[in-house]
């Protein structure tokens, strides 16, 4: 980096951080803050406590890590000293990795902690003494049974993806985590909504909480969906024909079950298509690769279940295709909200078959709008349903013409809303509980601790910006 390049003004100026972590911020390529970052970091760094409720996708990672990273900066002493937690592996792995980006010339140290791989590794990290710890409950909880996790000197916690840790089943871990940490201390909690759960805890955890509400059950107006009416034996026909469009550069395929997603991860590999299924009994090594390898353009298309509809962030993806409706209105917006992302254009599709109609009910009241229908030539549901809906004033899309893909709508107003998944899962989509790891690497079933039931650089092809 040159030196006139590092002493560039960004719109980040405006909140005074330290000039080490304004090196960081040009570093990530940050030029204009998000919605919920200005609302959320002044108050950040004045040290108060903040809930923040604002979409996947939005920069909530920034929003927290900048005002902790400057806070450390101001005295510098070994840590723990902020300890984050994640829901998923995934999503800890997305934030620890933005964190370093951020403080890359601040000098403070941060560990990454979670089940599925060696427990060594980070007890010798943690024996350093690095001042931030980015971890998933079961393991945090794991290692501070243990004593080797000391959290008697953290002075901010965070919570993120907060309603998707209670779906999990990880509310009595969080507060076994909380009752070890010293109570004076900020704490910043981020999540979707405000579920009973998360009301609860939001008024033990928070003092005097600033409070930033951009959640909205509605999709981002960038993203172009709709509702594709086919029977259950024909929904491999109508994926064929989704994946065939010219507009279809990468897609994220979400099934209701993970022996359903390895299947049909398998057979799209066999008809030629490059891709690769992420589920729930994959080892830790096993969905990092099929991470990389989608980022990387190694594959177009990833299979997965909701056990990773949260932690997948991934830039440029073109499509998300439902094969499955989801187990909850709620978890609607979160699935389809992989795509259209940073203002890029998205389309999502959602596969419905005449078993759905009350999924479909709900949805739409949740989001309080009709989600429009399209029909494929030779591949649409029996008329019947489609009457069924049209019955209740849904306006008709006549589908797409020369066996292409959904086209993209115009570019909308992009919509900073979030919606929540805090539904109960179905048995068969539950992940199996695989028990804790003993330091030999085994998974240790960090989306289902214990007995419980509980899951940056990709460039596409290319990329629609909205005008």
């Amino acid at each position: 980096m040159t030196v006139s390049a590092s002493k560039s003004s960004t719109g980040f100026d405006r909140f005074g951080l330290k000039d080490s972590l304004m090196r960081g911020i040009r570093h990530a390529g940050f030029e204009s803050p998000r919605e919920i970052q200005l609302e959320t970091i002044p108050a950040g760094l004045a040290g108060r406590d903040v809930l923040g409720l604002a979409q996947t996708g939005t920069g909530k990672t920034a929003a927290f890590a900048l005002p902790l990273l400057d806070r450390l900066l101001d005295t510098p002493r070994k840590g723990p000293r902020a300890l984050v937690i994640a829901p998923t592996r995934e999503l800890a792995t997305q934030i620890a990795a933005e964190v370093r980006t951020l403080s890359k010339y601040t000098g403070l140290k941060s560990v990454t902690i979670y089940g599925g791989v060696s427990i060594q590794g980070q007890v010798n990290t943690l024996r350093r003494r690095p001042e931030i710890v980015v971890g998933c409950p079961g393991r945090v909880l794991d290692l501070l049974q243990r004593r080797l996790l000391r959290l008697d000197q953290v002075e901010t916690l965070v919570l993120d993806e907060a309603d998707h840790m209670f779906d999990m089943g990880f509310l009595p871990d969080i507060r076994r985590i909380i009752s070890a940490l010293p109570k004076h201390r900020q704490n910043l909690l981020f999540s979707a909504t405000m579920p009973k759960d998360i009301r609860r805890l939001a008024d033990e955890l928070l003092n005097d909480p600033h409070v930033v509400e951009l959640a909205n059950a509605a999709p981002a107006g960038t993203i172009d969906h709709a509702l594709y009416l086919v029977a259950e034996q024909r929904k491999r026909d109508l994926l064929e024909h989704v994946l065939a469009g010219d507009d279809c550069d990468s897609a994220i395929v979400f099934t209701r079950t993970k022996h359903r997603a390895k299947r049909l991860a398998n057979q799209l590999t066999k008809a030629g298509h490059r891709a690769v299924g992420l589920q729930g009994n994959m080892s830790q090594s096993q969905r990092d690769r099929a991470m990389q390898g989608f980022r990387s353009r190694s594959y177009d298309i990833l299979v997965a279940t909701d056990i990773a509809a949260r932690g997948i962030d991934v830039s440029g993806v073109s499509h998300v295709i439902n094969f499955d409706v989801p187990n909850t209105p709620e978890a609607y917006t979160h699935r389809i909200g992989r795509t259209g992302r940073a203002e890029l254009e998205g389309v999502a599709c959602t596969f419905v078959t005449s078993s759905d109609r009350a999924w479909v009910r709900s949805t739409e009241d949740m989001i309080g709008s009709k989600i429009p229908r399209r029909e494929v030539e030779g591949l649409s549901l029996d008329a019947g349903f489609v009457s069924d809906h049209r019955r209740q004033g849904t306006p008709r899309n006549k589908g797409q013409s020369r066996g292409k893909g959904p086209s993209r709508s115009n570019a909308q107003a992009r919509t900073n809303g979030k919606s929540r998944n805090n539904g109960k899962l179905r048995r068969d989509d539950r992940p199996q509980s695989t028990g804790r790891t003993r330091g030999d690497g085994r998974q240790d079933g960090e989306e289902q601790p214990r007995s419980r039931r509980r899951n940056a650089g990709f460039r596409p092809g290319s990329q629609r910006r909205t005008r």
